[in-house]
């Protein structure tokens, strides 16, 4: 259930379209469709069903003649509404499919009370929607009023589905996402109230008026004692798929997320088990994501999806959807983006969540006592609630990161010895202890820590935990705790640690003080699921066919371009120059007269730190993309140490590049992350040059350390260290201040420069100009594709149209509007400490160095001399006179028009008795760009 706004990404999932790289031979060849998408067309109405108004959409693709095809009602999560799921339905649509969606009552411009999916009001919605689509001439029927139609829909559209199938035998196929079977377990587990999802849950709604008024009266009731009661129970109960459990035989794909602490894993493996008996087809997929963040895996399920409706709606026996049972396994972080890194795990059957047990004994205590806090405070910390968007505890704690906190005297612990091997936990582990307290009631989070070698690092899989309810207490009571579902691995030579805690920062715990006694009474029980060891869900047709393909392509090529290739030999006039780019053009995708980039030519010479700049939608990142051979251009040529550019040229390896937002294994230690990186690379160690990297990155002492312990600097400074290795000729540097404060932005531009300093070249992208004019040599800029001025930084700052007149004093309107009337002068700001004084185009650029400094002469510079002659002047001089006197002084000519023009403007203003102090450019590079593009950033 999609409890909040920022939660948007459980709803996305299906939005998205996949894309599909392979590689092949040695270029990356895209294959994208050359038929245009068909045109979607959408209705937009609203529906009166029941006294209220249900605000919906209706998607086709293709004209008329196309024919009946299959129906899909899409659900949107909780807290929004049918324009969430707007792009996913216009992807159903091209691909087929009539496609309704809606927004539930509450929710957008619906009208009515939010039921939480009641049978008598949301089910019964889509009971009025499935009839309507029965009428609709495009839309397939099975039999009269009975349309050929799936559901679909994540969180709480994931549970409409479930209940739709259960209560209308029209639905033919499900696939509900990270939803629930029951609500009551869900929001009171065993018992024991989930406070914050459940408030977060209601404050999603619009507050507890906009709610049926028996499930506003519950939830006060509820959250005011902190305890759930039998008719709470039996509301939640009753809105919840698990009440029509017999009725729901339809195709069903469950995915869940293994980062959820609202809808955990127990509840996809409660609907398989229901389902199935009933003799339907299920399958089950454990994505990476869920509602407490983590990646949603937006393509990878968005395919599965939609063969899944190919399958039993289209009745397309060939389409292959996948394997029965399906987990996304976290394998460290890419090093590009920072993302954790993906790959799954299949198996032909689904395990369920308790196979193949191994016991672990506990050792330590056998009996245990601790206490429940007066108030239960300071409570435990597993997850938290509301960090879904920003990635979430779960989402750290699976690259290994313990984030969790048990406070001392508030919980007992029992260790399992050191793991000899590996092993992996699919499932939910189990043991029994006796439980005795001083109070009738006692509340337990029982969780299972994996804990590195000497207690250093303590991992809660998933930030998730089981609580327990255990009434009668007081007497002393066996239970068995069945602990959170999750599938992970532990390494060899860490050990288990069960924790039961009296508090969580989740939940509601007993206000009482009050001591608990636990006792073993089994080892701990851990399933291990070894059939699932296949590779990931079945892949496609064309994922056999395509490299097959792709070889012939290459073959094509390599036979064709024979003499493309021997044209474009290494020029040898060129092989000391970085980087030659000759008339570079790259035009859009599917367009014959739209350029990214257009006749782009530049050089780079040895040891310049070359800015690019230019606006949003400039062509920098494509440019670069053609540099590092990720793309091919259409015109023109890219030469490194003059060798032409395509993808896979050797001399690339002459190329080092960082790219923003570069990630590393958190636990590992700098050095040892660049030494896995440069063993990738499968190249000798001795040509990784580390210690020269390391060096010129300045880390220190640092290196030594964890990468999780780094600041955002020193991940920084890492990054460009680990594109140094092997001490590229050429270094590619996009964004790498971003995020950095002063002090660590100064260090990276130091970096740059030390890099530099040996003759190498550096080319970075950036849009911190002031850091870009303190760092960089030479500049390139553009605008719309096309160079609009390239050369050193001083040469570029300095051609511009502006002077600023320092004044000794101030100096009234009048006399600022006789200087704006000059000849010279297009117009005149007040500025600090002066004017800004604008040229007219035709009076020339100001000169490139000051032409006035109070009491200075610049040598060789007859409008300098002339300024400093006027201001030596002793009072009572005639200023005018000095000034043209000093002009007529044989000295040498003004060394550009603009000095010159400078010169005549300062008679004038000593003329007009301006109290000038003194007068040179005013430009920075932000006023050069800005000049340059236009005004176009």
């Amino acid at each position: 259930m999609d409890l909040r706004p920022q939660l948007r990404r459980p709803r996305r999932w299906l939005a998205a379209t996949a894309a599909v790289a392979v590689l092949a031979a040695a270029g990356t060849w895209t294959a994208a469709a050359s038929d245009k998408a068909p045109e979607v067309h959408r209705a937009d109405r609203v529906m009166a069903v029941d006294g209220v108004k249900l605000d919906t959409s209706y998607f086709t693709a293709g004209g008329t003649g196309t024919g009946r095809r299959p129906a899909v009602l899409l659900a949107h999560g909780f807290g929004g509404s049918k324009d969430d799921v707007r792009k996913q339905a216009e992807g159903l649509a091209r691909d087929g499919y009539a496609v309704l969606t809606w927004s539930a009552r509450g929710f957008g411009k619906s009208t009515g009370k939010i039921g939480l999916n009641d049978p008598d009001g949301e089910v019964k919605d889509v009971s009025k929607l499935i009839d309507w689509l029965a009428k609709q001439p495009d839309v397939q029927l099975d039999k009269p009023g009975d349309p050929r139609v799936g559901v679909a829909g994540g969180s709480y559209g994931g549970a409409i589905s479930l209940l739709a199938a259960g209560y209308d035998d029209r639905v033919d196929a499900i696939a509900p996402a990270i939803t629930y079977w029951n609500l009551a377990d869900a929001l009171f587990p065993n018992g024991v109230f989930k406070k914050l999802w459940a408030s977060i849950f209601i404050n999603s709604g619009g507050g507890c008026a906009n709610f049926e008024p028996q499930l506003c009266a519950m939830y006060d009731r509820v959250a005011e004692s902190g305890k759930p009661d039998a008719a709470a129970r039996a509301l939640l109960d009753e809105r919840s798929p698990s009440a029509v459990a017999t009725h729901i035989n339809v195709p069903t794909l469950l995915l869940q997320g293994q980062t959820d602490s609202l809808f955990p894993l127990g509840q996809a493996d409660a609907a398989a088990k229901a389902i199935r008996a009933n003799g339907a087809p299920v399958d089950v997929d454990w994505i990476a994501g869920g509602h407490d963040g983590g990646d949603m895996e937006t393509s990878r399920v968005q395919a599965r999806v939609t063969s899944w409706f190919g399958r039993y709606l289209k009745d397309d026996k060939n389409t292959d959807t996948g394997p029965a049972f399906r987990v996304t396994r976290t394998g460290g972080v890419d090093s590009t983006d920072g993302a954790a890194q993906l790959r799954g795990a299949s198996g032909s059957a689904y395990p369920g969540l308790e196979s193949d047990p191994r016991a672990f004994a506990l050792t330590g205590r056998r009996e245990q006592s601790f206490t429940n806090p007066a108030g239960a405070s300071p409570p435990a910390i597993s997850a938290l609630p509301g960090l879904g968007s920003t990635g979430g505890l779960s989402q750290l704690s699976s690259l290994g990161i313990g984030i969790s906190l048990d406070f001392p005297g508030q919980y007992a612990a029992f260790d399992s010895k050191p793991l000899t091997e590996g092993l992996r936990i699919t499932g939910s582990p189990t043991v029994t202890v006796h439980v005795r307290s001083t109070s009738d009631d006692a509340v337990l989070f029982g969780k299972v820590y994996d804990v590195g070698p000497g207690g250093t690092q303590q991992v809660l899989p998933s930030q998730l935990v089981t609580p327990l309810r255990v009434e009668g207490a007081k007497a002393g009571k066996d239970v068995t705790i069945t602990l959170p579902a999750i599938d992970y691995d532990v390494q060899s030579g860490h050990h288990l640690r069960l924790v039961l805690a009296s508090t969580d920062l989740a939940y509601s715990s007993p206000t009482a003080p009050a001591t608990y006694t636990v006792t073993l009474k089994s080892d701990l029980k851990v399933p291990t699921a070894p059939g699932v060891t296949t590779a990931a869900a079945t892949l496609p047709s064309w994922v056999w066919w395509l490299p097959l393909a792709g070889a012939v392509i290459a073959l094509a090529l390599l036979l064709t371009g024979r003499r493309r290739t021997s044209a474009t030999p290494p020029d040898p006039e060129l092989a000391e120059v970085p980087l030659q780019i000759t008339d570079l053009s790259k035009r859009y995708a599917k367009s014959a007269d739209r350029y990214a980039v257009r006749e782009l030519s530049f050089r780079v010479e040895k040891g310049q730190v070359l800015g690019l700049l230019g606006p949003n939608g400039a062509g920098k990142t494509t440019t670069l993309r053609m540099l590092m051979g990720l793309i091919k251009p259409d015109d023109g040529e890219i030469r490194v140490f003059g060798h032409a550019i395509r993808p896979g040229a050797p001399v690339l390896s002459r190329v080092g590049a960082f790219v923003e937002g570069a990630g590393f294994l958190p636990h590992l230690s700098g050095r040892e992350n660049l030494e896995l990186y440069w063993q990738a690379t499968g190249r000798p160690p001795e040509d990784a040059h580390l210690e020269e990297a390391l060096e010129i990155a300045g880390l220190g002492d640092a290196l030594a350390r964890a990468v999780r312990t780094y600041s955002q600097g020193m991940r920084q400074r890492l990054a460009i260290a680990q594109a140094m290795l092997g001490l590229p000729d050429l270094l590619i540097l996009d964004e790498p201040t971003n995020g950095l404060d002063p002090p660590q932005i100064r260090e990276m531009r130091e970096v740059m420069i030390r890099y530099a300093e040996a003759g190498r070249t550096v080319i970075v992208s950036s849009h911190l100009l002031a850091e870009v004019e303190q760092s960089c040599t030479h500049l390139v800029v553009m605008d719309r594709g096309r160079l609009v001025q390239a050369g050193p930084v001083a040469e570029i700052i300095g051609s511009g149209d502006t002077l600023l007149v320092g004044l000794a004093a101030d100096i009234p309107d009048p006399l600022v509007e006789k200087i704006a009337a000059l000849p010279d002068v297009d117009s005149v700001t007040r500025a600090e400490g002066g004017l800004l004084l604008r040229l007219a185009p035709d009076a020339g650029p100001a000169p490139v160095e000051p032409l006035v400094a109070a009491n200075s002469t610049v040598d060789g510079a007859g409008s300098a001399t002339a300024v400093a002659t006027v201001a030596a002047a002793e009072p009572g001089t005639n200023t005018v006179e000095a000034a043209e006197a000093a002009l007529d002084t044989p000295a040498s000519p003004p060394s550009t028009h603009g000095s010159a023009t400078a010169a005549r403007l300062l008679v004038e203003l000593v003329r007009l008795e301006v109290p000038v102090s003194s007068v040179g450019p005013h430009r920075r590079l932000e006023d050069a760009f800005l000049t340059l593009i236009g005004g176009s950033a």
